[in-house]
């Protein structure tokens, strides 16, 4: 009796886990899309929705300004914890957990800076738009769109999926008083950065190091098409086995902001593309609380972090996609397969 038991229990964890995967990480984000989508009036709709070819698909940025889309300050509770079902179905949990965290600092920049600003400081001041038609099979993509927190997301055919260009900041760096105080969102990239540039000998650092003084701010902005930057500091191959270990590290905390199943195919499209050919550089000083910057980029991407504002207490981190962001390469593809798509 126990043995037919534990058979059947078998086979019913098998069904499970077939009937998830055929359903895929597209279709869970197409549910998670259409849920929300399906909780709103038709006035919150028609902000919310766009065509996939629409130009506002790729009109994105990371500073306080007018947006399109619908913000979550429009929403009632349910629609809220529905556009946060669709946030948590694109990202991983620890991408879930900084993107979570980082707009909770927008109510500690309110507290800092009061409240007469032409845009408030608002944790819910986040806009989420829906481009083309979720479903299954379908071809379609979205966002999710604030101060120091965006994510673009292109998914063709159900199941090709896209999750760049995405963009993390915080202000402040580090809490430095209040209940609060301690708390770094983005401790990883700045911590293993700077183990990384101070672990290099003399020779080495002077490759890394390209310029003693970082630049104002990331080099790529919100451009809406990137090309490869120019190369500086050292490369993948100039580095021991524990510094490759840093540098795969930071690389892998930047892709895996998204969810495992994107994130897995960036990290194998980064592998074939050459780990050779990756470059390494720092530009600022190396210690805590001087401004710094780097920026590491390959052949197919480029990840740049920089914190140079506010005494060096406010950061900004992007990853872009040479061919993959928003999502153009698979659309090609979807295109060029199926001509009447457009």
């Amino acid at each position: 009796m126990r043995s037919k038991l534990l058979l059947t229990f078998a086979f019913a964890i098998s069904l499970l886990a077939r009937t998830a995967s055929a359903h895929g990480p597209g279709g869970e984000m197409a549910d998670a899309a259409n849920n929300f989508l399906n909780s709103l009036n038709p006035e919150q709709k028609k902000k919310a929705t766009y065509e996939l070819t629409s130009d506002e698909r790729k009109n994105w940025h990371f500073v306080p300004k007018e947006r399109n889309g619908l913000p979550l300050t429009n929403l009632n509770g349910a629609q809220k914890s529905l556009a946060h079902a669709l946030l948590a179905s694109s990202l991983s949990t620890r991408g879930y957990i900084k993107a979570s965290t980082i707009m909770s600092l927008e109510q500690i920049l309110q507290e800092m800076e009061g409240p007469s600003r032409r845009f408030p400081r608002d944790p819910e001041l986040y806009f989420v738009t829906v481009f083309g038609t979720p479903g299954e099979t379908n071809t379609w993509g979205w966002r999710w769109e604030g101060h120091h927190f965006a994510a673009n997301f292109t998914i063709a055919n159900g199941h090709e999926i896209s999750g760049s260009p995405t963009f993390m900041g915080t202000n402040p760096a580090e809490v430095r008083e209040g209940p609060r105080k301690g708390l770094r969102v983005l401790a990883v990239e700045e911590d293993t950065g700077r183990t990384l540039v101070k672990s290099l000998n003399d020779d080495l650092r002077k490759k890394a190091v390209f310029d003693t003084k970082a630049p104002a701010d990331i080099i790529t902005l919100a451009e809406k098409k990137v090309s490869a930057l120019k190369n500086v500091g050292v490369t993948y191959q100039q580095l021991n086995a524990e510094q490759q270990r840093l540098l795969l590290d930071l690389i892998r905390e930047y892709v895996n902001r998204v969810r495992p199943e994107i994130a897995n195919k960036d990290l194998a499209k980064i592998a074939a593309a050459g780990m050779e050919k990756i470059t390494f550089g720092w530009a600022g000083g190396l210690d805590m609380g001087q401004p710094h910057y780097y920026r590491i980029q390959g052949p197919t991407f480029v990840l740049e972090y920089d914190n140079t504002q506010n005494n060096a207490n406010h950061v900004h981190s992007a990853w872009r996609d040479f061919d993959g962001d928003f999502g153009d390469d698979i659309l090609s593809r979807h295109y060029a397969q199926t001509p009447h798509a457009k």
